[in-house]
């Protein structure tokens, strides 16, 4: 089964999430909403 190789937005959005374990502070720091976090990682 072939998989999708993600975006360097969807890694950014990913690291962020993790390093502030948090999707708003993560859409914060990158300036994006939160839905826009969750939508990249997810």
């Amino acid at each position: 089964m072939r998989r999708k190789i993600p975006s360097l937005q969807a890694l950014a959005s990913f690291d962020a999430a993790a390093r502030h374990q948090s999707y708003t502070r993560a859409a914060q720091e990158l300036a994006l909403t939160q839905s826009a976090i969750s939508r990249q990682i997810g």
